[in-house]
């Protein structure tokens, strides 16, 4: 993967993982009881967040496998909430990271893992 993208890719972890934590921590400390699971999805998610982008800045072929782990857990949960979300909206009574297919994240978290994949997934077959 090159220098840009990686930066990129790393940056884009960083803002998700700080902007996902910062809400749902908020969000469980003020109305935990509203959605729990909503809300503790979304604290998985930046905890997500922050170990893809500690993998991909480590860069090494074992933090590379994390990352590819990491990014397919986070799309299936992308596609598993925002789905669900539509099926079921009594179970997410407000927005959450993943909700709504990320729309309130202007759709990145559907996109960045799709687009992390395909970049860790072309750097390992260079590299094998």
């Amino acid at each position: 993967m090159n220098a840009p993208a990686r930066v990129a890719l790393i940056s884009a972890y960083a803002v998700l993982c700080l902007a996902a934590a910062g809400r749902s921590g908020v969000q469980l400390a003020t109305k935990a009881a509203d959605a729990p699971l909503p809300y503790a999805l979304s604290a998985v998610a930046a905890v997500l967040y922050g170990v893809i982008g500690w993998a991909i800045w480590r860069g090494s072929r074992l933090t590379n496998r994390i990352a590819v782990v990491g990014t397919t857990f986070e799309l299936g949960g992308v596609l598993v909430v925002g789905t669900w979300g539509y099926l079921q909206p009594s179970l997410w009574p407000d927005e959450t990271v993943w909700s709504g297919f990320g729309s309130g994240y202007g759709w990145i978290p559907l996109l960045l893992p799709a687009l992390a994949l395909w970049a860790l997934l072309t750097r390992e077959r260079l590299t094998d």
